[in-house]
């Protein structure tokens, strides 16, 4: 009985609190094993896929933070943001000189996943790219 009665409590546990990993660096407290990014890749520079992201941001919600990642061995810029009172972030990636990689990542106040929120921000960046 004991057995069981801590199985279930460590089962408790593991499924219902957890850490998720930022994709702008750092983590946050949310409900793990969720899929709650959509990738993207482009043939444009960094700073031309950066600033379509910034915009597609301040027009759908507000900016809180932006930042560049030095640690990287490809230059990496971030993003972090509140939209529709879902936190936002994204990250931008030179892949190459050529192509450049996005990550749109959204969560909810709670710690779910919104996963319909980063593809509808990554859609709206692609559509900023071609204008």
């Amino acid at each position: 009985m004991r057995f069981l009665f801590s199985a279930v409590v460590a089962l408790a546990v593991v499924l219902g609190a957890g850490c998720v990993g930022k994709v702008s660096g750092g983590s946050k407290a949310g409900m793990p094993f969720v899929k709650d990014s959509v990738e993207g890749r482009y043939e444009r520079p960094l700073d031309m896929v950066f600033s379509a992201a910034k915009q597609v941001v301040t027009e759908n919600g507000s900016l809180l933070n932006e930042s560049t990642l030095h640690t990287q061995t490809n230059l990496t810029k971030t993003i972090e943001a509140k939209v529709n009172q879902r936190s936002v972030f994204i990250r931008v990636e030179a892949m190459d000189p050529k192509v450049t990689g996005i990550v749109v990542q959204a969560r909810t106040s709670g710690g779910g996943a919104d996963i319909y929120l980063a593809h509808e921000i990554e859609k709206q960046v692609a559509l900023k790219l071609v204008k």
